[in-house]
């Protein structure tokens, strides 16, 4: 039998779109003479319809779209996934529709209710080895826990989260025996090194259970903040039959392979094992794609960036240009073009040196408008790119000519728009509105963290109103790290309308632009690769740095895992950190993780306000997705009084 899987990029309820990649991935499959279809988990309503699938009227509107979907089946069996909605209670399903007609409904046993899934709060779990009936429009079919047979060949259901339970309780090992093929339609979201155990999960499957395991995985970014790498495996006994390359930036990929099952084929002692992960490149791809279908799903007209020079700024700078380089590699630049949504006739034409500047100016110092300062973009990456992002270097007298060089040839570089200009007159008029209503000066020694808050606030309004008039989509920089201490200004440098690297911790951040400056040929990144990280807003004789206002990041880091990672308590982590650390002396120590803790405690706040941001890593700090805290509490006062 010709076996296929097709990961699909879909937009949740957006019912043409969806239906028009089934169509797409129903007819590429015929075309290859496919003869079972495997689609993804939920592919046709979209993963991500949150609590919209509580409603009666979602399943509905899904059953009644599932019927356009009936007759392009003809000669062929295709697995969709949809919701099904019964006695007000909702079911994750996957229907197998054959010749026009509905076979059944297979419901998911088992719901994922971790990290970034809150499954059970939509759905219910359907018990083993149960079944009912649905019916829609006078017609009846079975659902529940069921099998299938198609030309011979006996068929069973994993979906998604099913496969990832033991295996001695997982819907596998009731199938066993009893069926030739197990079929996966998931929705399982994109994590580094992930697919290393992914792929161990499929072939191990399909040796633990003798059977081929055929798996296909949702594509994209679908809704915002989850990427999916649209993954298809198939395996048979333990080897290996079909893997595709992640992270496509096409709407549907579609993978075939032939399987004899009428051939015997030895069940194999060990799992060959993958590559190790390069997480650096992953990483990039995950990014470009996820900035991809954010630009063209929030039908934006490109990218707007407070180009600070440091390293955060300069990585989103980079991962607009891959998002070009990858999506044009793969998709060719008409087509990156026509999908991206961001370019037509009136508005290809590149920004060329001093051009423009008059009409984003700062009204500030008229003797220094901003201006345009680009070199002509050369090459024709570099003209998408200079479509597609604007950047603003905002000094004030903190700032440096270090990171006003890192900013302008790194922005050259990659062909991307740049302005430059001030906002001294800003700060000092808001500065001499408080003094004035105070009645008192404020300093450096009195009002430290608010002098450094107001240079960041004043920022934003520019850098706002200049995406505003361009139409794009305000990235804003922050990462991980800082997002856990609060070591950001709300209302400045968390302004912004995407936060594409805020899965992502500082020290990862650093080694990733040196990688990217020697893989990927970024040479415009020396400057910043030479840099110590600092916000630039305390006077510059004050050698400001964040890791001294902080901690090492490392450090930062390790603490931040042991707390809300593996879950440990203060003492635990102390405990842990003095096993793992000889260099610090206990009191550092302590210092380090009653600092981490309490402004950990003290930030939530600011977390909660965060701009969307991606998952990226195995955890993040998005209470919208992964890490839910209070925002009032004891803030860890008696945890810490014990250490």
């Amino acid at each position: 039998m010709r076996l296929a899987g097709a990961a699909l990029n879909q937009i949740p309820f957006d019912w043409n779109h969806n239906i028009q990649n089934i169509s797409t991935a129903i007819e590429q499959a015929k075309a290859d003479g496919v003869e079972l279809l495997c689609l993804p988990e939920l592919c046709l309503t979209g993963y991500n319809c949150e609590d919209l699938f509580l409603s009666d009227w979602l399943p509905a509107a899904a059953m009644t779209h599932l019927q356009k979907i009936r007759p392009l089946t003809h000669g062929i069996c295709v697995v969709v996934g949809l919701p099904v909605r019964l006695h007000h209670y909702t079911y994750n399903t996957a229907a197998v529709l054959r010749d026009g007609e509905i076979l059944g409904f297979v419901a998911k046993q088992f719901l994922a209710n971790d990290g970034v899934h809150y499954e059970t709060r939509f759905f219910v779990s359907w018990p083993a080895g149960q079944t009912t009936t649905v019916e829609h429009e006078g017609e009846s079919w079975p659902l529940g826990d069921l099998t299938f047979e198609h030309h011979g060949v006996r068929f069973g259901f994993e979906i998604c989260e099913d496969a990832w339970r033991p295996d001695d309780v997982r819907p596998a090992c009731r199938l066993r025996g009893k069926v030739d093929l197990i079929v996966n339609p998931s929705a399982s979201h994109f994590a580094m090194s992930k697919t290393d155990v992914r792929y161990k999960l499929v072939l191990n499957s399909s040796r633990n259970f003798a059977c081929t395991y055929l798996y296909a995985n949702l594509l994209g970014n679908e809704a915002g903040r989850t990427i999916y790498d649209g993954e298809i495996l198939v395996a048979r006994n333990g080897h290996l039959l079909k893997r595709n390359q992640l992270l496509s930036f096409k709407e549907v990929d579609l993978e075939w392979v032939d399987v004899d099952f009428d051939e015997p084929l030895e069940v194999v002692e060990s799992i060959v094992q993958l590559p190790e992960p390069d997480e650096y490149r992953e990483l990039n791809q995950a990014i470009s794609l996820g900035l991809f279908d954010y630009l063209r799903k929030a039908r934006s007209r490109g990218f707007v960036l407070s180009l600070s020079g440091g390293a955060d700024s300069c990585f989103c700078a980079v991962a607009v240009a891959e998002m070009v380089r990858l999506g044009v590699a793969e998709l060719g630049e008409e087509e990156f073009k026509r999908r991206s949504g961001a370019f037509d006739t009136a508005k290809t034409e590149v920004v060329q040196p001093g051009a423009g500047g008059a009409a984003h100016q700062q009204a500030t110092d008229v003797d220094n408008p901003a201006e345009a300062q680009n070199q002509k973009p050369e090459t024709s990456n570099q003209q998408l790119v200079n479509h597609l992002l604007t950047c603003a270097y905002q000094g004030t007298v903190n700032s440096s000519e270090d990171t006003l060089n890192s900013a302008k040839e790194l922005a050259d570089s990659l062909g991307a728009r740049f302005f430059d200009w001030t906002i001294d007159d800003e700060v000092t008029g808001y500065v001499g509105k408080i003094q004035h209503a105070l009645g008192r000066e404020l300093t450096w020694q009195t009002d430290d963290l608010a002098l450094q808050n107001i240079q960041a606030r004043v920022r934003a309004p520019g850098i706002w109103l200049l995406a505003n008039v361009q139409n794009c989509l305000l990235i804003t920089t922050s990462n991980r790290s800082e997002a856990s201490v609060g070591y950001c200004t709300m209302d400045g440098d968390t302004a912004g309308s995407i936060s594409p690297i805020a899965g992502v911790d500082k020290d990862f951040v650093k080694k990733w632009l040196r990688w990217a400056q020697t893989a990927l040929g970024y040479e415009g990144l020396r400057h910043v690769n030479a840099l110590q990280p600092t916000a630039e807003l305390r006077p510059l004789a004050d050698k400001q740095t964040d890791e001294r206002d902080l901690m090492p990041y490392v450090l930062l880091n390790r603490i931040e895992r042991l707390a809300f990672y593996d879950r440990l308590s203060p003492a635990a982590v102390l405990a842990q950190l003095v096993a793992e650390e000889p260099t610090y002396e206990l009191d550092q120590l302590r210092t380090y993780v009653k600092r981490f803790y309490q402004l950990w405690s003290r930030n939530q706040w600011k977390r909660e306000r965060y701009a969307p941001s991606f998952h990226l890593d195995d955890y993040n700090v998005d209470p919208r997705s992964w890490l839910r805290f209070p925002i009032l509490s004891g803030g860890f006062g008696e945890e810490l009084a014990g250490l």
